[in-house]
């Protein structure tokens, strides 16, 4: 009787058959066709690619890391019927990702957000005058940011503040590259106007400002 684990190789010679792991797009359709097993691999796969986002968007120490990654997760799989394979599945998982870390941070004080990712841990603890006041200029500014409408404000912070480039931007909102680039410029034409208009932030910015 042949062993089913056997395959003849060329040569004569015999070796255990290995499968080949199966693609992305080919976890995807067995995981919408209730693959039990092609799920665990498929949450194995964009584990890391999930812990990535989180840590270029929130940084590497945020409290919230392991349950954003858990809600990113359920969210890629609950979310796959509309994944259509414009892009990679990697590429499209970062999005999701990142649309669960807004609609977190949006329930967050966007200035705790942006204060823990620029702001040593050391400053922090002793809030001297220097960091109240740096403390301060944040507010002030995420208050402008709050009052922006939220697409150029969200456009604004994933470019300037987080680092995306601009095709990444745009997978993250759903726009157009060209589109994108539009939002980023208006949005920072919007905030650098609030600025302006607020006199005793500007005066306080002008130290940081770059040369022209």
């Amino acid at each position: 009787m042949t062993n089913p684990q056997i395959r003849l190789v060329p040569g004569g010679a015999t070796r255990a058959a290995v499968s080949e792991p199966l693609t992305m797009v080919e976890l995807v359709d067995k995981v919408r066709a209730g693959d039990a097993s092609a799920a665990g691999q498929f949450y194995d796969r964009l584990r890391p690619v999930v812990e990535a986002a989180l840590r270029r968007l929130l940084g590497p120490g945020d409290s919230d890391f392991e349950d954003l990654a858990q809600v990113s997760l359920i969210e890629i799989i609950r979310s796959l019927v509309r994944y259509r394979g414009d892009c990679a599945v990697e590429t499209w998982a970062s999005a999701v990702t990142a649309n669960v870390v807004f609609k977190q941070l949006r329930r967050r004080k966007l200035e705790r957000t942006i204060f823990e990712r620029q702001t040593p841990a050391e400053d922090k603890a002793g809030d001297s005058g220097d960091t109240a006041e740096l403390r301060g200029l944040i507010s002030r500014v995420t208050g402008h940011l709050r009052e922006m409408p939220e697409v150029r404000a969200t456009v604004f912070l994933l470019h300037d503040v987080f680092g995306y480039d601009l095709r990444e931007v745009a997978a993250i909102v759903g726009s157009s590259v060209s589109a994108t680039q539009s939002k980023l410029v208006r949005g920072r034409r919007d905030l650098h106007r609030r600025i302006a208009a607020d006199a005793d932030l500007a005066s306080a910015l002008a130290p940081w400002k770059e040369p022209t």
